[in-house]
């Protein structure tokens, strides 16, 4: 077994400890920013599918090397306007919408032939100033414009809290986004996925509620 398979299956065996007895194991996301398509080929082979990138150019080129994979690409880095039609051609998730300008142009862009895009809204759950993402008091209104445009399949809410050091502050953090994700569900039924947690948190997202973690260093190792 390689050492990618290892580390792996040494994260998923942590996701599945971490999780209610009654509740589906989270989903992992591999947050595969930096890393060379060798890197990622590897941990696919391990079983891997679902692959988080940053950057649009980035996971373009590593999109064209991995060609030949069937892999879930999932943008969870900040949208800009501009890179709109390359996330709706290219990707199977966008896991950061925050502002209600970058709907239409991702609906237009969606090929018809193709699956809906599925969308999580990315929420501000501190009010960081340094962080994308929207208020929570706006969440209603781009859910409604993402649920009325074609091409596009609300799925959930997505946040990076505050990385405090006081891990009760954290849990706190990870509560509110989990009732925010339960009203979103109750008025759109459509909705499954809440996403938080990352390599030093992912444990206790899951027990506060969350569906998918982003695991990057955990897998990886420290960025370089």
């Amino acid at each position: 077994m390689s050492a990618g398979c290892i580390t792996l299956a040494a994260t998923l065996a942590r996701i599945h400890g971490a999780q209610h007895a009654n509740a589906a194991p989270a989903r992992l996301l591999a947050v595969s920013k930096t890393q060379p398509a060798a890197v990622l080929r590897e941990l696919a082979a391990c079983g891997q599918r679902a692959f988080g990138e940053n950057y649009v150019q980035e996971a373009l080129d590593k999109q064209r090397q991995l060609a030949d994979l069937d892999l879930e690409w999932h943008l969870i880095g900040p949208l800009q306007s501009n890179k709109c039609r390359d996330v709706a051609r290219h990707f199977d998730w966008l896991e950061s919408l925050d502002r209600a300008k970058l709907v239409p142009l991702l609906g237009a862009a969606r090929q018809p032939e193709r699956p809906p895009l599925n969308v999580l809204i990315q929420v501000n759950i501190d009010d960081e100033a340094s962080k994308s993402g929207c208020a929570p008091d706006h969440i209603e209104e781009l859910a409604r414009r993402v649920t009325a445009t074609p091409g596009l399949a609300l799925r959930g809410l997505m946040a990076i809290p505050a990385p405090h050091p006081d891990v009760a502050r954290r849990a706190e953090a990870f509560r509110r986004m989990h009732a925010l994700f339960e009203t979103l569900r109750g008025r759109h039924p459509g909705a499954d996925t809440l996403s938080m947690g990352m390599s030093e948190d992912f444990e206790l997202a899951i027990a506060c509620g969350a569906t998918e973690v982003r695991v990057g260093s955990a897998l990886f190792g420290p960025r370089r």
